[in-house]
């Protein structure tokens, strides 16, 4: 019942950063807005979530874990409903908001919970559940989100949650177990500079393709706050120590140090990705919303399959190997997929993609397991906090990643292929001949810039999938970098003597 409650919290919380994805232009319809502000609801979200999750440590022990994941799930599910009988543009974006501040805390809550329910002999089957969730959540977002808005509406994006939040809500009231809960200062002068630098990464990694990076003067400013306030926050908490709003000494922990940093470089394998191929199903091969969604859940599918076994295995073979072998799977689906072309089949897209969820599974399981593996048991909520916001952070930059190579490629091969297109080379004749068509005739010239067009972003995906691969061969010095661990999670003194 407890795995059930905060399972359910962090599925409808990873849901949210995509099942609405697939719903931004018929918001845009609805609410009149153009595509750059409709965006701003995504935008909201993220940037509101970043911010507030490192308060996860602080309210789990003032107000104690199990009242503040009551409190975050409610809140949670009113905004949700608010979001979805919004009017306009700046009511959503103002309920997105709030979805991110109450919706910040439920991921690395559940983590915590979860890693304290189960002993820990049994940590790893712990993890294993509780990254379904947070892994196939992502994937299943877009499937669900463009079903939802085909036989209904955007506004069920949001519905979706009230029913499955109320479940969640009622077995976590009868069942979670509190903790004590004990006096801790709040640090707002560190809160403040970590929101400022936060909030400014945050802005800039998102915003930042569409507003063409630093030509503008938002993004501008947005990279020189985040500079400011991180390196501020950095500073004043060595000199705070354990009186800031959360000890930056926490990553002298090897394994989690080095967790977090592997964890931050997958966002480019696992989100970056993900972004990808609904531009080339819909937007290329001219798949419809619903089929798209159900040709990308095999990623998923395959992820959640593996944590089932992997949860099992990382009890008896050393977490390491399996990360290695699933950055193994994870380099192999993204090399297959740089032999993608507008020619590719069904089963050609699957494969690759099930591969790398194999990996992901194989990976994301034992990390967790090592991330804490020799973090103080009463530090696992402040660990878990930071470890989601890096995450969170490393998602930003995958995605911004993948979308910037994506636009610069596209136009760097476009300005190479219409070297080569003139009216007067005797293919572009006989091209249009075949058609019907002759190079004078407009038609033709719009046929001939259709497939330009088309060729150069095919050959831009391509060239992000050979960096997603590359990626991940530079994780393995990280790998190596990771302790094996010498005693169980959480078994301090104290708690062995429990």
């Amino acid at each position: 019942m407890i795995t059930l409650a905060v399972m359910s919290a962090t599925l409808i919380q990873v849901l949210d950063t995509t099942i609405v994805n697939v719903a931004l232009p018929h918001m845009q319809g609805e609410l009149g807005t153009t595509s750059d502000q409709v965006s701003w609801v995504l935008t909201s979200y993220l940037v509101s979530a970043a911010i507030c999750m490192p308060l996860t440590g602080y309210f789990a022990d003032t107000l104690g874990r199990k009242r503040f994941l009551l409190i975050c799930i409610g809140g949670f599910v009113i905004a949700s409903a608010l979001c979805g009988v919004s009017q306009n543009l700046t009511q959503i974006v103002l309920f997105r908001l709030l979805q991110g501040v109450f919706g910040a805390a439920l991921v690395p809550l559940s983590q915590a919970i979860m890693a304290d329910a189960y002993p820990p002999e049994e940590r790893g089957k712990a993890m294993a559940i509780w990254g379904m969730g947070v892994m196939v959540g992502p994937v299943l977002g877009p499937t669900l989100g463009g079903w939802l808005t085909e036989i209904a509406s955007w506004r069920w994006t949001f519905y979706i949650n009230v029913p499955v939040g109320a479940l969640s809500l009622f077995l976590a009231s009868q069942f979670v177990p509190d903790t004590d809960r004990r006096e801790r200062r709040m640090d707002w002068n560190g809160f403040g500079m970590l929101a400022i630098g936060v909030a400014g990464l945050q802005y800039m990694l998102d915003r930042g393709n569409q507003q063409d990076w630093f030509d503008a003067d938002d993004i501008r400013i947005s990279a020189v706050l985040a500079v400011i306030g991180i390196a501020c926050f950095a500073f004043y908490s060595f000199r705070q120590g354990e009186k800031a709003i959360f000890d930056i000494r926490i990553f002298k922990d090897r394994n989690f140090a080095m967790s977090c940093l592997i964890m931050a470089a997958m966002g480019l394998g696992m989100f970056g990705g993900l972004v990808l191929q609904p531009i080339l199903l819909e937007g290329l091969l001219g798949y419809p919303i619903v089929t798209t969604g159900i040709v990308m859940a095999p990623r998923g599918i395959a992820t959640a399959i593996t944590m089932m076994f992997v949860g099992r295995l990382v009890s008896v073979i050393d977490a390491r190997l399996l990360v290695l072998v699933g950055i193994g799977f994870s380099a192999l689906g993204s090399w297959m997929m740089t032999f993608y072309s507008l020619d590719i089949t069904t089963i050609n897209i699957v494969v690759p993609a099930f591969i790398q969820g194999i990996g992901l599974g194989l990976i994301f399981v034992p990390l967790s397991t090592i991330a804490y593996a020799t973090m103080d048991r009463s530090r696992m909520a402040e660990a878990a906090g930071i470890y989601s916001l890096i995450r969170t952070i490393g998602s930003a930059i995958g995605i911004s990643i993948a979308t910037t190579v994506l636009t610069h490629q596209t136009q760097v091969i476009w300005n190479e292929l219409g070297a080569h297109i003139n009216v007067y080379r005797d293919a572009v004749g006989e091209y249009l001949r075949q058609l019907h068509l002759s190079p004078t005739d407009p038609r033709g010239l719009a046929v001939l810039a259709r497939q330009v067009a088309q060729q150069s972003q095919m050959g831009a995906m391509l060239d992000v999938f050979k960096l997603i691969t590359v990626s991940y061969v530079f994780m393995l010095p990280l790998l190596l970098l990771l302790r094996k661990p010498t005693r169980p999670a959480g078994s301090t003194p104290h708690a062995a003597a429990e």
